[in-house]
């Protein structure tokens, strides 16, 4: 079974799906949901992500399970690797996992992270230090990485 919960936050609402082993997804919406139907998970999710946005907590503590592949999966787990407030860019993610040579392939897997924020996709940029696309809108991925202090004020 799946379930969901929203909170919202300056960027809009957020989307928190999990079921009943771990968050499963966490995206941006446009609007909010007309209905949910949290669980125990989505709840402490949505405590944890509203205490991040208010800068209380910078380490989240959530039983995660995306689905994806193997790969994709190698990759998510690197991404929870980089610390709050730091960036990485995409081929250190691919030295990683162990692909140097796997910069694209990082790419799209960090394209298609299911869980925003928690898995922190927005903390990955390019080499030359610019933003790079982000699923949720550059825009968001600035807010966020501004929010967390990194790189200063490369951003604003």
């Amino acid at each position: 079974m799946e379930f969901t919960q929203c909170i919202d936050t300056a960027k809009g609402p957020l989307l928190i799906t999990a079921n009943d082993e771990g968050v499963t997804a966490v995206a941006f919406l446009d609007m909010a949901p007309e209905s949910v139907c949290p669980n125990t998970i989505t709840q402490e999710a949505s405590r944890q992500l509203t205490a991040y946005f208010s800068r209380k907590l910078q380490k989240f503590d959530l039983p995660l399970k995306p689905n994806g592949t193997k790969f994709q999966q190698q990759v998510w787990h690197a991404l929870l690797q980089v610390p709050y407030g730091e960036t990485a860019s995409y081929l250190d993610i691919a030295k990683a996992v162990g692909n140097p040579k796997g910069v694209r392939a990082v790419g799209m897997a960090n394209g298609r992270n299911p869980i925003a924020i928690i898995v922190p996709c927005h903390r990955i940029i390019g080499s030359n230090k610019t933003l790079t696309g982000y699923a949720g809108g550059l825009e968001r991925k600035q807010y966020l990485l501004n929010l967390e202090g990194a790189q200063g004020v490369l951003w604003q």
